[in-house]
């Protein structure tokens, strides 16, 4: 059987991490490059012990570059580095003589606090930064007590090129190696950039997916954790909205056509209770439901409901799209207090229980084709504004004779009279499409 391969804890660096430890190889590649050149500087001035400590820092430093390729052990490859980088400049300038023969090398010491804060972090680099302070100390008291003339070899010329050259090569390696930090962290800032906004935009769409599903207010404390969620309301008005016929329609339908309908009749249904600003408690099969009264701050839902009624079913009877298939509605209104809260942790739905929406489910079940049914307590509040048919009674399950009223229109004649209750003629779609 074949193995995976283990994963490692460089399989996992983050990107700073990965930038730091690339950022220390660069330091140590520029620094070899930078030894060789004074190497053989050194070796041609005469300068045989400073020219063996070039070499030996080169061998050192090659060697832990190659023991951290082999064994990725980075906190060890660091600490050798920085060390290379504080000491060996102070031992090459006592080497030479003092801080002006030996042109002012230990500011390549420098590198060593400037490194820690980069390929590591600020912590680390306060004590590389102490130890760098401390040696040049030392090495200012040794200048001033110990300090020789101009070796022989040297002359205040060569010492003035070589400041230069110390000043140069230490700050572009410096300027180079803080430029790479920079340029890298902006990459790494527009990755995460990018990474959030991709955030931002799926947590949006899960939002609009949740507001889609539940209330606004439901959805809300849902992402706030809540738990379990259960509502009373003592007033609420509540509409179920059934196709007429539909079910014989699907019969001759595709499944695609018939999905087609119903998503567009339904998807029309949406916009008005957004219109009206009611909110949609779910859909079954072909039927919608509505309830009104939820915000708490309208007093007029009631009639806002019945409102909504006389444009779904204005909207189902005279949208072009649908005459072919001769589609209406009935209707079930009734008003009263509910019990409301989520159902189950998959695929969840926020729903209602109680007597007003077993009576709306009845009116609606009892009322016929273009007919829009109302309980008593719905008709009390709209009569002052709206037409009725005389009084009728159902039964309802568990309630008995309940009263029920015909709505017709509003008394100011906004909306469209109720259709005659005749029974609809069943049109073949196979032969409408």
């Amino acid at each position: 059987m074949k193995t995976l391969p283990s994963i490692t804890k460089e399989m996992i660096d983050t990107p700073e991490e990965k930038l730091r430890k690339s950022l220390l190889i660069f330091a140590c590649a520029f620094m070899n490059f930078a030894v060789v050149l004074w190497l053989a500087i050194y070796w041609l001035m005469g300068l045989n012990f400073s020219s063996n400590v070039t070499l030996v820092y080169q061998l050192i430093s090659v060697g832990s570059l190659v023991f951290y390729l082999k064994t990725k052990k980075f906190e060890t490859f660091r600490f050798i580095q920085l060390s290379l980088f504080l000491f060996a400049p102070f031992i090459m300038q006592w080497s030479i003589g003092s801080s002006v023969t030996s042109s002012g090398v230990m500011l390549w010491a420098l590198l060593a606090p400037i490194g820690a804060l980069v390929v590591s972090n600020w912590r680390e680099s306060v004590p590389w930064f102490f130890a760098y302070t401390v040696m040049t100390i030392i090495s200012g008291v040794f200048d001033y007590f110990l300090g020789e003339a101009i070796p022989k070899e040297m002359s205040m010329k060569v010492i003035g090129v070589f400041f230069a050259l110390n000043f140069l090569a230490m700050s572009s390696i410096i300027y180079f190696l803080v430029r790479y930090f920079v340029v890298e962290m902006e990459k790494i800032k527009s990755q995460l950039d990018a990474q959030h906004q991709l955030l931002e935009e799926e947590q949006q769409k899960s939002e609009r997916v949740l507001l889609n599903v539940l209330p606004s207010n439901i959805a809300q404390r849902l992402k706030n954790d809540q738990g379990l969620i259960a509502d009373g309301y003592a007033d609420v008005t509540v509409m179920f909205v059934d196709l007429v016929n539909f079910t014989q329609l699907t019969e001759t339908l595709s499944p695609n056509q018939m999905v087609t309908l119903l998503n567009e009749i339904f998807s029309g249904f949406d916009q008005l209770s957004e219109k009206f600003q009611v909110e949609k408690i779910k859909t079954m099969g072909d039927a919608y439901m509505v309830v009104g009264g939820f915000g708490g701050d309208k007093t007029n839902y009631t009639a806002d409901i019945a409102d909504m009624a006389f444009e779904m079913r204005e909207f189902v009877e005279n949208n072009p799209n649908f005459a072919k298939y001769h589609l209406s509605v009935h209707t079930g209104i009734a008003t009263g207090p509910v019990v409301a809260g989520v159902i189950g942790t998959k695929r969840f739905i926020y729903d209602l229980w109680g007597d007003t929406v077993n009576i709306a489910s009845r009116l609606t079940d009892e009322a016929t084709f273009g007919v829009i049914q109302v309980d008593k307590v719905t008709y009390n509040r709209l009569r002052d504004g709206f037409a009725f048919e005389p009084r009728a009674t159902v039964n309802v399950k568990g309630k008995g004779e309940m009263a029920m009223y015909r709505l017709t229109s509003r008394l100011d004649g906004r909306n469209p009279v109720t259709r005659s209750g005749s029974n609809p003629v069943f049109v073949n779609p196979a032969a409408a499409l």
